[in-house]
């Protein structure tokens, strides 16, 4: 894949940054035409991180349950590359005007201890990295995204990535007692103490873990490294409700624990 943007390609990045830093969200209409396939929505993404000019803390994987590959024609997930400030420790606060609209999700956390490589199996994997619960919020700069914006669109807008709120780390080989026990947690989504959403791993790609070996085999493919310190929002437990103002929680099994949002009205 070459990563040489076209004049067409950095404009796009540029308008998308400029939504991203003024809020004024894009119509999706208007930009059908500015990636012709996904490794041009790739180059555009690359070229967005670039503009933010921000160490990249990490990566959001989408698009890895049947569900939400069906409702955006495509039979494989995607990426994007999130910037550090980005990635949030529990218990945390946003305002609600920091965002365009978004979505929130759970999700398993892991951060690498080392650099992970494409030829490492899931063992290794599990061996590599902490686990954490998570709460995703996906965003976009286009306005009325979900479930409608086009998957190459979704690509080169950094996955509609937002904030990633994070708990307790742990390695991953303590929380877990072997590979597949990481598609067994389960997890209930609160919004104001009430139960709004339930899920389990096993939605994300079968386990987990598959989906950060996709993302490590695709980010080697494009001349890539998932480095030691970097963080993965690995895929939703659940189809996402909107964020509105209030406390969010996730609280999961498996002696995960519980991670929460406080969204303020302002």
């Amino acid at each position: 894949m070459t990563m040489t943007t076209t004049t067409t390609e950095t404009g796009f990045a540029q308008r998308l940054f400029d939504a991203y830093q003024t809020h004024q969200p894009l119509q999706m209409a208007d930009f059908t035409a500015a990636v012709s396939d996904e490794d041009a929505a790739y180059r555009v993404q690359t070229q967005l991180t670039v503009f933010k000019d921000q160490p990249v803390g990490g990566y959001k994987v989408s698009l890895t349950s049947a569900t939400t590959q069906q409702m955006f024609d495509t039979d494989a997930p995607l990426y994007g590359a999130q910037v550090a400030d980005h990635f949030l420790a529990a218990p945390a606060k946003v305002r609600r005007g920091q965002l365009m609209e978004p979505l929130v999700e759970v999700e398993l956390v892991f951060k690498a201890k080392e650099d992970l490589a494409a030829s490492d199996s899931l063992t290794d994997l599990w061996h590599k990295t902490t686990v954490a619960p998570g709460l995703e919020v996906p965003d976009s700069r286009f306005a009325d995204w979900f479930p409608d914006l086009p998957k190459n669109l979704v690509v080169a807008d950094a996955a509609v990535g937002g904030l990633v709120v994070y708990g307790t780390e742990r390695d991953t080989d303590q929380v877990f007692e072997t590979v597949d026990a990481v598609a067994t947690p389960k997890c209930s989504l609160e919004h104001a103490g009430k139960t709004v959403k339930t899920g389990q791993a096993s939605e994300v790609l079968g386990n987990p873990l598959n989906s950060l070996h996709w993302l490590v085999a695709k980010l080697a493919a494009q001349g890539r490294t998932l480095t030691a310190g970097q963080r993965v929002s690995s895929g939703t437990f659940v189809l996402p409700p909107h964020l509105t103002a209030g406390h969010w929680q996730a609280n999961f099994d498996q002696g995960l624990g519980s991670v929460a949002l406080e969204v303020s009205a302002d």
